[in-house]
């Protein structure tokens, strides 16, 4: 059992060949560089999409109403109904994503640009 050590020993460094130095008090091992934010990319992309359906949205909620109100005269009015469903499921999406943007480019708190996708931009 001691040869065996002995040449475990004699295989690696020796422990007086090594030099050690001692860390500084303040050093705590970390750097101020790697916490410090990088500015928000804004993903423009997503947003012209969430401005896109909001419009479109728009238009097809109002122009779903001017149907259903008769203000516009269809042959069938029970057609006019899935026009207001689509114009609110396009709606929707679109609006939520604006307001996440609109609260983060003007820095309210809990709202940054990472709440909106970016489809991989």
């Amino acid at each position: 059992m001691k040869a065996a050590r002995n040449n475990m020993l004699g295989a690696g460094t020796s422990n007086n060949k090594v030099k050690y130095s001692r860390l500084a008090a303040d050093d705590d091992g970390y750097i101020d560089l790697q916490f410090k934010k990088s500015p928000p990319k804004v993903p423009y992309k997503a947003i012209a999409l969430a401005i896109f359906l909001f419009l479109i949205g728009s238009l097809l909620i109002i122009f779903g109403a001017l149907l259903l109100s008769e203000t516009i005269k269809v042959e069938h009015p029970d057609r006019t109904i899935p026009v207001i469903i689509i114009g609110i499921l396009v709606f929707l999406p679109g609006f939520y994503h604006l307001r996440i943007a609109y609260y983060a480019a003007k820095g309210y708190r809990g709202y940054s640009y990472d709440d909106i996708p970016d489809f991989g931009d």
